[in-house]
């Protein structure tokens, strides 16, 4: 069959948002070249009432798929296991966990998850949609954000894991790349595969399959583990999206989980000079390398972070007023 006569399908490409031809004979989930902008469109696939239409990210178990749900006329993310990992029981379970854990909790910054289902030997977990990129993302591009955004993202993920922890669950795995954003920006916490009961004991090795930029030191030193270790976690992602550095960082990995128990954390305004003394000292302290000397609860943690945030916007809403007034006369017109 020549060119001309190839079966072709028209769908409408994730990056210029125009409809387009691709050939009808590419496997779905194969891509192909938009011809327009160069983005990769994806031939859809069905996956019981979801089509899977744009890949929006990837994991190490898992990839996630921009779908249409057919029966409710929305759009969704499908989280769609490899298939490589399938044969894996600990990664299933983690899999299993992730949509057992997130499920529970109903929170506004929390992915909601819709089901978690197998068609056709494909384990998937469907959820609400946050195609707008990760923290992660959003400081690879600006290197560091504007305090008040990252204050708010704080208090908001802050208020999200005290919800988690009234269901007795922790994170485990608090990092930039694990806050999403959807179409109103509003940032959503993710991936609960290592989340854990707050009495349950911690896995050998466990700290090892996070990251160690964030890992807290009571983790790294095999002691219990509470939500003390997720709030330090918190804080140090705040910390790497307002200062644009993590707060430790070394040519290993090894030396990094070793300056989070030894070295001592430089303050976030002696990084950025422009940020307020109130955040520094509430990053400061939700870094403590003791525990106990962190804050007391999530609701302390918000309410110092609320405090330093209203102290900003009235110092922001000041500075135009001073700036109108007029200068002070200095006696140049008695010469």
């Amino acid at each position: 069959m020549s060119d001309s006569n190839k079966p072709l399908k028209m769908v409408t490409c994730p990056g210029c948002d125009k409809k387009t031809f691709i050939p009808g004979d590419l496997p779905p989930l194969a891509t192909e070249q938009c011809r327009n902008c160069g983005h990769a469109i994806m031939m859809p696939m069905m996956l019981r009432q979801f089509e899977l239409r744009a890949k929006v990210g990837s994991g190490g178990m898992a990839i996630v798929y921009r779908a249409w749900d057919t029966m409710l006329e929305r759009f969704v993310a499908v989280k769609l296991m490899k298939k490589e990992i399938l044969s894996e029981p600990k990664s299933l379970e983690m899999f299993r966990r992730e949509a057992c854990s997130c499920a529970k909790l109903n929170h506004t910054n929390i992915i909601h998850i819709y089901t978690f289902d197998e068609w056709e030997g494909e384990s998937y977990l469907v959820m609400e949609l946050a195609d707008q990129g990760s923290l992660d993302t959003r400081i690879e591009k600006l290197r560091l954000l504007p305090e008040l955004q990252v204050l708010d993202i704080g208090i908001k993920i802050a208020s999200a894991l005290d919800m988690a922890l009234r269901y007795d669950l922790l994170h485990c795995d608090i990092k930039p790349g694990n806050i999403l954003f959807n179409a109103d920006h509003e940032p959503k916490l993710v991936d609960f595969g290592l989340a854990r009961k707050t009495d349950a004991e911690q896995e050998s090795g466990e700290f090892t399959r996070g990251t160690p930029y964030y890992v807290a030191p009571e983790k790294i030193k095999r002691e219990p583990e509470t939500f003390l270790s997720d709030m330090y976690s918190l804080g140090a992602t705040l910390y790497h999206a307002m200062t644009g550095h993590v707060p430790f960082d070394a040519p290993t990995p090894d030396e990094v989980v070793q300056a989070h128990v030894y070295t001592a954390l430089t303050p976030a305004n002696q990084v950025v000079p422009e940020i307020s003394q109130a955040t520094s000292d509430a990053l400061g302290r939700a870094l403590a390398k003791n525990p106990g000397e962190r804050f007391l609860s999530y609701d302390e943690f918000i309410m110092a972070l609320e405090a330093a945030r209203s102290l900003l916007l009235r110092q922001q809403s000041q500075a135009p007023e001073q700036a109108q007034q007029p200068k002070r006369m200095t006696g140049w017109w008695k010469r």
